[in-house]
């Protein structure tokens, strides 16, 4: 009898404290259904007009998604574009145009996708931000260009060097439509040496802030993170909205993860990140 009590009381201990060791009541298990996040990377592809924002949201993210690495690729919408086309990893795709990403969107009009790509995950595309395009000068403005009334008619006179974005980038997209506004001619500008080319609006921001080029045409947002100075702004007339569309990819291996980190950059928190430099919300 003595024995059958012992080997009783010594069983209900060891119950006892394997519930109390291995309950799922905490924070981690509970918000994990008992079981704790494996760690997660993500890979988001973004124009290079994002590196700032994105940088500094991904830090707050960090204590919202603890087990989640973001890493970045930034470069121009065209370049990313093609990448993603060649099966480069990435989960998110966050582009300064609606053209690179109907390239990649099967829903998108053939006209567009004329190689009927397809991957954008279906329902995640969204229009995240809007962005302007403005012209901006170097210290001193040396030629007093105050406005694209002003760039159009020393292009004219052939006295001044601007700087672009490539024809494959969304801000050199932008620009060519302003050129056409005006009724001038790229080609014949650039070869009189009036046009100097950046692959992404980054180059053209720098050619601007050192003082290699008289103006350069920029979003306001780079304008703003290099503290350059902003003597006019183009209407929706001149080259139409800058819708940056974002959208998880159909190949990423980590849709959910990679379609909460979007949907945290809709929240007031990333928003207010963004409207900081200059982005706004799209109506």
């Amino acid at each position: 009898m003595k024995k059958t009590l012992a080997w009783l009381l010594t069983a209900a201990v060891a119950l006892s404290l394997a519930a109390c060791g291995g309950s799922a009541d905490t924070p981690e298990a509970a918000q994990n259904g008992g079981e704790t996040a494996e760690p997660v990377e993500l890979t988001v592809f973004a124009a290079a007009s994002l590196t700032e924002t994105l940088n500094q949201i991904a830090e707050d993210y960090k204590a919202v998604a603890p087990d989640v690495t973001l890493t970045f690729n930034f470069d121009s919408s065209g370049t990313l574009k093609t990448q993603i086309q060649e099966g480069a990893v990435c989960d998110l795709f966050l582009s300064a145009g609606q053209k690179q990403m109907d390239q990649l969107d099967a829903s998108a009009d053939a006209s567009v996708n004329t190689e009927g790509l397809d991957f954008v995950l279906a329902g995640s595309r969204i229009d995240l931000l809007e962005n302007k395009v403005t012209l901006a000068v170097p210290k001193g403005n040396p030629k007093g260009i105050d406005s694209f009334d002003s760039l159009a008619e020393h292009l004219e006179a052939g006295d001044i060097l601007l700087a672009m974005g490539n024809s494959d980038v969304p801000v050199g997209q932008y620009t060519q439509k302003i050129l056409t506004w005006y009724g001038l001619d790229e080609t014949e500008l650039a070869n009189a040496g009036c046009i100097t080319y950046g692959t992404n609006v980054k180059e053209v921001t720098t050619q601007v802030s050192e003082g290699s080029v008289d103006a350069g045409i920029i979003y306001c947002t780079d304008a703003f993170s290099d503290g350059l100075t902003v003597v006019d702004e183009a209407t929706p007339e001149m080259c139409g909205q800058v819708i940056y569309p974002a959208a998880v990819l159909n190949t990423s291996e980590h849709q959910e993860e990679a379609q909460a980190f979007l949907d945290y950059l809709s929240t007031d928190d990333a928003m207010a990140v963004f409207e900081e430099v200059g982005f706004s919300p799209v109506a």
